[in-house]
């Protein structure tokens, strides 16, 4: 096939893997598209949980069809077994005649061993199709098995002029109604959503996915070094029924830790930084290892600020309100320490569109 024909079947295969992020970790989120003769015969991606992978769920739609054909996916077929026997194995069975994938994968139980697997049972294999787009789709995946840490969005929610909340405050609603929707549909497609403790603390927040009909739920994580939360908070209340993790410093009062646990919290102890917080780098450790790929923040200040100046935001969001607050109002970010433009963390925009009455800009890290 033509060089634009496997762009389109592969941006198709991108955009069925898609509709699994947020609930397959600490799996990535792949989509399969079966091609016989020009048309779809089968179409897959990674159910929930993980399992059943895109690949045998592509082709049993496929079934006979998928012989001769060519199968689009969107992350190289793993090539081990584990709970399931390897993708490149029901590929070879289905005998396909051509493979073509974004990107190799980089589990070491992977690592081109699918590739090879398909090449030498005779099967045609193209590789690099719409690999940069792939690479942003998986970023958390590729994170989690490259550097043991699940890729960041950084959410902020701003006046015009940077701020969060006035000087007494008050801070619902600096975005309108189509703004907050779209933040849900963004927690929606993250494994878990991360505040500070005094985002905990002040908000009283439920960090929850609502309003858009979606059962599955993001794990709600929390930093703060003491565990000083309100217990009889939203959080507290329904943590058995939506997972509620606590990443939390050494030294915590026995007391405090059992009364979480007996709410249903699952307790991370992290080390803590210089500064005497809770070290963002050990935080996405711990959050990485515990299998998640990615993370959605919405701060608060200071937990903003501690990623972007340790350069662990892989993506900011920001919501901007026509509305103007001054210097007496809340800034969106904490204290940085920059003295120079040149030690600024930097980032290209992406995207700008307008989300009802405000403005929505993402950026990715340069």
């Amino acid at each position: 096939m033509s060089p634009d024909t496997d762009a389109r079947f592969m941006a198709l295969a991108l955009s069925l893997g898609a509709r699994g992020q947020g609930r397959v970790w600490p799996n990535p989120a792949v989509g399969c598209v079966i091609v016989k003769d020009g048309r779809v015969v089968g179409r897959g991606w990674t159910a929930p949980g993980g399992r059943p992978h895109a690949e045998p769920q592509a082709l049993a739609q496929a079934g006979a069809a998928a012989q001769g054909a060519t199968a689009y996916v969107s992350l190289e077929p793993c090539a081990h077994h584990g709970k399931t026997p390897p993708c490149a194995e029901a590929l070879i069975a289905a005998r396909v005649a051509r493979v073509v994938t974004a990107i190799e994968d980089p589990d070491p139980r992977v690592a081109g061993g699918g590739h090879a697997m398909l090449r030498a049972a005779g099967v045609e294999v193209v590789t690099g199709v719409l690999a940069d787009v792939a690479r942003r789709d998986h970023r958390g995946f590729l994170l989690a098995r490259m550097e043991g840490r699940p890729t960041l969005t950084l959410k902020l929610a701003s006046s015009f002029d940077g701020r969060i909340a006035t000087a007494t405050g008050e801070s619902q609603w600096i975005t309108g109604p189509a703004a907050r929707r779209m933040v849900h549909a963004l927690r929606a497609r993250h494994d878990a959503v991360l505040v500070g403790g005094g985002t905990a603390r002040d908000d009283d927040p439920s960090l929850t996915v609502r309003g858009l009909g979606v059962a599955h739920q993001p794990v709600r994580v929390v930093c703060s070094r003491r565990l000083d939360l309100p217990l009889d908070g939203q959080l507290g209340r329904t943590a058995r029924d939506v997972p509620v993790w606590l990443c939390h410093g050494p030294g915590v009062a026995p007391d405090i830790a059992a009364a979480w646990q007996a709410l249903g919290a699952r307790l991370i102890e992290v080390a803590v930084g210089p500064g005497g917080q809770l070290d963002p780098a050990a935080i996405l450790s711990a959050l990485g290892a515990a299998g998640l790929t990615r993370v959605f923040c919405e701060g608060g200040g200071s937990l903003a600020a501690s990623f972007l100046s340790a350069g662990l935001v892989d993506e900011l969001v920001g919501f901007t309100a026509g509305l103007a607050l001054g210097a007496e109002g809340r800034p969106s970010l904490g204290a940085m320490g920059v003295d120079r433009l040149a030690e600024a963390p930097r980032f290209q925009l992406c995207e700008t569109r307008i989300i009802g009455g405000d403005v929505m800009h993402r950026w990715a890290r340069a």
